[in-house]
């Protein structure tokens, strides 16, 4: 599943957002730049959808913060048209600048072609490791011609590392991806679902992939490295 952040502070053009941007994923929605940066750099997001004009912090502020700690894409979407605001939002790090109002094609358009760049998603829909590939439209993961047993929640912690292959994820980091903030499970459910995956995939010799590093978290290796 695709995490959207939306930090956007008129309620009802937020609302609007989501509902457009739902059929990609889920959306989280902050009203104000603080909060906003807050979540932005927790690492859990796929793509930050970003207004310029915030409360207790503007977008430029955010932008900047957050360039500091995480490259995720941020799309800009503004009110503010001018050159000069496309030039600042860019040389601060935004990865696109769509202006309001905008057409509901345009923007699906452009979170797709930041989704393809980042992640290598929309172009057959799947994701490729070594020997196995990933469906992500039917949640199937193909060895061969052969389906694995890797279903749910496994399945999207089994996405989660293919997208951020040679990268620590915190435990911390797949709770909150998988799980959400709000989940009454406990962070152990994490090492139980890790167990599971490297049992799923022992057939292949990917469970070798993984790489447990004690009290902080989980790194699949990256697939050109041996």
């Amino acid at each position: 599943m695709i995490n959207f952040l939306l930090i956007e502070d008129d309620v009802v053009l937020s609302d609007t957002i989501k509902e457009i941007v739902l059929e990609l994923g889920e959306v989280t929605q902050i009203y104000d730049g603080s909060e906003g940066l807050y979540e932005a750099v927790s690492g859990v997001y796929d793509l930050v959808i970003l207004d310029l004009m915030l409360p207790e912090m503007n977008g430029y502020k955010v932008l900047a913060e957050l360039r500091k700690q995480a490259q995720t894409p941020v799309l800009i979407l503004t009110a503010k048209d001018g050159l000069e605001d496309k030039i600042e939002g860019f040389e601060k790090g935004a990865d696109d600048y769509l202006t309001k109002p905008f057409h509901r094609e345009e923007l699906i358009m452009r979170i797709k072609a930041l989704l393809k760049r980042s992640l290598g998603l929309f172009d057959e829909n799947t994701l490729s490791y070594k020997n196995i590939v990933c469906h992500l439209a039917a949640k199937e993961v193909y060895f061969g011609e052969e389906i694995l047993p890797i279903q749910g929640r496994e399945f999207d912690l089994l996405t989660y590392f293919l997208q951020n292959q040679g990268m620590i994820l915190t435990k911390e980091q797949i709770f909150d991806r998988i799980w959400g903030f709000d989940s009454e499970t406990t962070l152990t459910v994490v090492e139980v679902y890790m167990s599971n995956l490297r049992k799923h995939l022992r057939q292949t010799g990917l469970d070798k992939e993984f790489r447990t590093l004690r009290n902080v978290g989980y790194m699949l290796k990256g697939a050109n490295n041996e």
